[in-house]
C-alpha cells in the first residue's frame, strides 16, 4: 500500500484489516498519534487524510492507500503549534497532538474564509468537539486556537509580545515536544526484542482459583496469597507474545478453574453488615487496598463487610445533645440531609502503562507513573535487588490524578514476564481495563446535621460518611470536617462499605469533593434559613484570614449581584463554596546541580504528569542564580538521581522549588559568589546538592517523620469558588456558563501552567457535578461504563469562561513562600454548582451527578 505521509511517499505492507492508528504508530513509528478510547470518541488519534481531520482508530488502514496524511509531525512551524505553546494549551500532553491536527485544520478553514477575524468560543468548541482533554485544559485551547486564527502566531508575529502585553515565550519547558509528537510516553517505548503483555483477568466476582493449566503458554501468577478473587477484572495471570494479538490468543489457551463464591454485590446489605463475607480474616484485611492518600488507617473495627467508625470528632457528645435539643426547641435553625455521590472514575488518557528488561541482573522500568523514585524503592524490595540495581524512568507520564502510584498491576506483570522470558516486556491497559480496575474516587453516602445558635453562629455539626470504594478501605471524608467553620463541637464518622467490586484509589483531594458536596450545601441552606446571605454567612464563621480575602473578591463580582432565578423556561443562578486542604510536601526532596558546557543541569527524581514540574524546577534555579531560562535545564524522570518528590497531595511544588533554590544558592557558592553568568564557562563539571529546606515554624508532624513520603506543613491552602449556571427546566439541563474561583497557596511559581492546573480542576468538578457516573451491573459486579462512550467526561463544549485569582499571602513561614494548589482547586467545584442550582430553581440537589432526569424529578415536570 503506497501513501503520502507529511509530504513524504511511503510505502507499507497490510495484512489482515487493521486501524490506521496501528500503521501509523507501529509500522510508521509517527507515535505522535495516540491510541487512547479506539472509539471514535476522544480524539486523540486524529489525523489529517487529504486535508480532513479523522480519527484513525475507526479509519482502515486501506482506506489511506494512495492518499495524502499529515500526522502532527508534520505540522511543525504551523501557528497552531506555535499557539499551543505560547499560550500554554496543554497539560500532560497525551491528547495534544490530535487537539493540533484537528485545530490546524479548523485555522485552514477559518482563515481562507474569515481572514484574521477572531472565532468565538462556541465556533471553537463547535470544531474540537471530538476531543477530550483529562487534565481539562480547554481554556488554554480555547486562546490558543483564537490566537492562531487572528494572525498572532503568524511566523511575521512570532517575536512580538501577546496581546496581554506578555513576551512570546514559551512557558512549559516540555511543550514543544509534546506539541510536535516527539515526547515518548511509556506507551509509545518499542525496544528491540519487545514483547507485549496482556492481564488476565477474573470474569467472576468473587473466587477460589483452585488451578491454572497453561498448557504450552508461559505465565506468570498474579493472585493474591490466598488464591482469591474479589472482583470482576481482578487480574489473575498475565502471559507475552510478540504483539497484542499473539499476547490475547495465548492468554485465551490459559485454562483457570474457577470456584465460583457467593458474591457482597448490594452497598444496602454490607452497610448493615449483611452479606457473604469480602475478607474472611483479619490477615485478609491487613491486604485491603487503601483509597485514601497516605498507607496509616485511623483504626477502626469491623463488623461484617462494614468498616468503622473511624473518627476525628471534636466534642462528639455536646454536638450530639445540641443537634437533640435543637430538633425540638428551635427545628428552624437544624439543617439536615443525605447527600450521595457517585464514583468518579480516574482515566488519564495515557493508560497505566510499564515496559520492563532485566540486564546483567539490574532491572530497568519505563512507566507511566506519579511516584517514581518510591516505585523503584519498592520494586527493589519486591524482587530482592539492590536499590542501585534498579533504575526506573518516566520522562513523560500521560496523566494520573492519583491512580499512578506504587507497585501497581501492570509494573508487576511486566517484570515478572521480563524475567520469566528474558526480554523486554510492556503492559499497557486497553481503555476497558483503564476503567475497569485502572481507580475511582469512591461513591459516599453522607449524613448531614447542623445547628446555628441564637446568634447565628455555628452551634454542632454532625457527619456519617459511608464511602463505597470495592474492596478498598481508608476513605476520610468526615474527617476533613474538621478542619472547616471554627471549633464549634462535632460528631465526625467514617465508613467503608466494602463489597466485591474493584477498588478506589486517590483522586485529586481524596474525600474532599465529597465532602464540600455535602457540607457547602448545607452552609448555603443555613444562610437561607438564618436570611443571611451565603458568602456573609462563610465569612462569618470561617476563621481563615487568606479566604476572607477571597470573600470579600467574591462578593464584589459582578455576576454576583446579577438577576437570579426568573420564571420561564431559562433560569439563571449563582452559587457559592468555600473548601480547604492540608499543606502537604515530602521533605527529603532534593536537587543537584551540575555545570555542562556552560549551561546548568538541574536534576531530580521527580516525575511531571502534567503539572509542570520541570519548568517550576528550571525557573527556580534559573532565579536563584540570576540566569535567563535559556542556561538551565532541567532532567527529571529518572530514579537514578537524587531524591524527588511523588507527584500527588499536592506536595511536589513546595517540594522542589525550595530544594532547587537551595541547590542553586550551594552552586553560587562553589562558584564564588557574584555574577553565576560569567563564570560558567568554565565551570564545567562543578556540582551541588541541595535539599528542601526546614519551614521556619516548622512542620505539623514530628521531625523526621512522613507517611508515605509525606509531611504535614503549617497552615491550611483556602479556595471559594463562584458559578453562574443556566438551567433549562424543559429538557432539564445545567449550563455552567462562568467560574470564578480564588485561591489561597501562597507565592504562585508558574503562573501560565498554575492557573491552567486550576482550570483544569474545575472543569474535573464540573464533570463530578454533572456528568461523571461509573456504574456496575448489580447482579455480577462487572463495571458497565468500560468505554469513553458510556462513561461521560467533559469536553470543550461543556467549559465555562474560567477566572482564577491567586492570592499569595500567608505562608511565608514556608521557604518560597507558596504550597501545593491541584487540589484545593476542584474540591468546592460541584458545590457551589449545587447552590447555583438551587438559586436558580428552589430545588436542592442532593444526589451526583446533577443529571437531567434528577433535575426534572425535582422540579416536578
Amino acid at each position: 500500500m503506497e501513501f503520502e505521509v507529511n509530504g513524504a511517499r511511503r510505502e507499507v505492507d497490510v495484512d489482515d484489516d487493521p486501524a490506521a492508528v496501528e500503521v501509523v504508530r507501529d509500522r510508521l513509528g509517527l507515535t505522535g498519534t495516540k491510541l487512547v478510547c479506539a472509539g471514535g470518541v476522544c480524539g486523540a488519534c486524529t489525523i489529517q487524510v487529504d486535508g480532513e481531520p479523522r480519527v484513525s482508530c475507526l479509519t482502515p488502514a486501506v482506506g489511506l492507500a494512495g492518499r495524502r496524511i499529515t500526522t502532527v509531525e508534520g505540522l511543525a512551524g504551523h501557528p497552531v503549534t506555535r499557539a499551543f505553546a505560547g499560550e500554554d494549551a496543554l497539560q500532560c500532553g497525551y491528547c495534544t497532538p490530535g487537539f493540533v491536527v484537528e485545530a490546524a485544520a479548523f485555522h485552514d478553514r477559518w482563515r481562507a474564509e474569515h481572514g484574521t477575524a477572531r472565532p468565538g468560543r462556541e465556533q471553537i468548541a463547535d470544531a474540537l468537539a471530538g476531543h477530550l482533554c483529562r487534565c481539562g485544559a480547554y481554556e488554554g485551547i480555547h486562546s490558543a486556537v483564537a490566537a492562531a486564527c487572528a494572525g498572532e502566531y503568524d511566523e511575521e508575529h512570532a517575536d512580538e509580545e501577546r496581546a496581554d502585553g506578555r513576551a512570546r515565550a514559551v512557558p512549559r519547558a516540555e511543550a514543544p515536544a509534546k506539541i510536535d509528537g516527539s515526547a515518548r510516553y511509556t506507551t509509545d517505548l518499542r525496544p528491540e526484542g519487545l514483547l507485549e503483555g496482556v492481564i488476565i483477568r477474573s470474569p467472576h466476582a468473587h473466587a477460589h482459583v483452585r488451578s491454572l493449566e497453561a498448557g504450552d503458554v508461559p505465565i506468570v501468577p498474579l493472585l493474591p496469597p490466598d488464591g482469591v478473587v474479589r472482583y470482576v477484572g481482578q487480574p489473575v495471570a498475565a502471559v507475552a507474545a510478540p504483539d497484542r494479538a499473539a499476547a490475547r490468543a495465548a492468554a485465551a489457551r490459559v485454562d483457570i478453574d474457577y470456584e465460583v463464591l457467593p458474591a457482597a454485590l448490594d452497598a444496602r446489605l454490607a452497610r448493615a453488615g449483611e452479606g457473604p463475607l469480602v475478607y474472611e480474616d483479619k490477615a485478609a484485611r491487613k491486604r485491603a487496598p487503601g483509597s485514601g492518600e497516605t498507607p496509616q488507617l485511623l483504626p477502626a473495627r469491623w463488623r461484617g463487610n462494614l468498616r468503622g467508625p473511624s473518627a476525628m470528632s471534636k466534642r462528639p457528645a455536646t454536638a450530639v445533645r445540641r443537634i437533640t435539643e435543637a430538633r425540638t426547641r428551635n427545628p428552624e435553625r437544624v439543617v439536615e440531609g443525605l447527600f450521595t455521590t457517585a464514583a468518579q472514575t480516574h482515566t488519564p488518557l495515557e493508560p497505566h502503562a510499564a515496559l520492563a528488561e532485566w540486564v546483567d541482573g539490574a532491572l530497568h522500568l519505563e512507566v507511566s507513573t506519579q511516584s517514581l523514585k518510591h516505585v523503584a524503592g519498592l520494586a527493589a524490595e519486591r524482587w530482592g535487588v539492590p536499590v542501585e540495581r534498579v533504575v526506573a524512568k518516566a520522562v513523560h507520564v500521560g496523566g494520573g490524578f492519583g491512580c499512578k502510584m506504587g507497585l501497581t498491576t501492570d509494573v508487576v506483570a511486566a517484570v515478572e514476564l521480563a524475567r520469566l522470558h528474558g526480554a523486554p516486556v510492556r503492559v499497557v491497559l486497553d481503555r476497558d481495563e483503564e476503567l475497569t480496575d485502572g481507580g475511582y474516587r469512591p461513591g459516599t453516602r453522607i449524613r448531614v446535621a447542623m445547628v446555628a445558635d441564637e446568634a447565628g453562629d455555628l452551634s454542632a455539626l454532625a457527619m456519617d460518611a459511608d464511602s463505597d470504594g470495592g474492596i478498598s478501605v481508608g476513605a476520610s471524608v468526615a474527617a476533613q470536617a474538621r478542619f472547616m467553620y471554627g471549633k464549634a463541637p462535632r460528631r465526625l464518622r467514617d465508613f467503608d462499605t466494602v463489597t466485591h467490586r474493584p477498588p478506589g484509589a486517590p483522586f485529586r483531594g481524596p474525600g474532599g469533593p465529597p465532602l464540600c458536596w455535602a457540607l457547602e450545601q448545607a452552609v448555603d441552606e443555613m444562610a437561607h434559613r438564618l436570611g443571611e446571605e451565603p458568602i456573609a454567612l462563610r465569612r462569618r464563621w470561617d476563621g481563615n484570614p487568606k479566604r476572607h480575602a477571597l470573600y470579600d473578591l467574591a462578593r464584589a463580582l459582578p455576576f454576583w449581584a446579577g438577576p437570579r432565578g426568573g420564571g420561564g423556561r431559562f433560569r439563571r443562578g449563582v452559587g457559592v463554596a468555600a473548601a480547604n486542604w492540608l499543606y502537604f510536601l515530602d521533605p527529603a526532596t532534593e536537587v543537584e546541580l551540575a555545570v555542562e558546557d556552560g549551561v546548568v543541569v538541574a536534576r531530580c527524581a521527580v516525575q511531571d504528569i502534567g503539572t509542570g514540574a520541570r519548568s517550576v524546577l528550571r525557573r527556580a534555579v534559573a532565579e536563584e542564580l540570576g540566569l535567563p531560562l535559556g542556561r538551565v535545564r532541567a532532567e527529571i524522570g529518572d530514579s537514578d538521581t537524587v531524591h524527588g518528590p511523588t507527584s500527588g497531595g499536592s506536595r511536589t511544588t513546595p517540594s522542589l522549588a525550595p530544594a532547587a533554590a537551595e541547590a542553586a544558592a550551594r552552586l553560587r557558592e562553589a562558584l564564588g559568589g557574584g555574577d553565576v553568568a560569567t563564570r560558567l564557562d568554565t565551570a564545567h563539571g562543578v556540582r551541588v546538592t541541595g535539599k528542601r529546606p526546614r519551614d521556619h515554624r516548622g512542620f505539623v508532624t514530628p521531625f523526621g517523620m512522613t507517611m508515605g513520603g509525606i509531611a504535614i506543613g503549617r497552615g491550611f491552602t483556602g479556595s471559594v469558588q463562584v458559578a453562574e449556571v443556566e438551567v433549562d427546566t424543559r429538557l432539564g439541563r445545567i449550563r455552567p456558563l462562568r467560574v470564578w474561583s480564588g485561591i489561597a497557596a501562597g507565592r504562585i511559581h508558574e503562573d501560565m501552567l498554575a492557573r491552567s492546573q486550576c482550570e483544569g480542576a474545575v472543569v474535573q468538578g464540573i464533570g463530578y457535578a454533572l456528568f461523571e457516573e461509573r456504574r456496575v451491573d448489580p447482579a455480577t459486579g462487572r463495571v458497565l461504563t468500560d468505554n469513553l462512550e458510556d462513561y461521560r467526561l467533559p469536553g470543550i463544549g461543556d467549559t465555562p469562561e474560567i477566572t482564577v485569582h491567586f492570592h499569595e499571602e500567608g505562608f511565608e513561614h514556608v521557604p518560597g513562600g507558596g504550597v501545593g494548589l491541584g487540589e484545593i482547586a476542584t474540591l468546592p467545584t460541584a458545590a457551589c454548582l449545587a447552590n447555583a442550582v438551587h438559586d436558580a430553581t428552589g430545588w436542592r440537589p442532593y444526589d451526583l451527578p446533577i443529571r437531567p432526569d434528577r433535575l426534572l424529578e425535582g422540579l416536578g415536570t
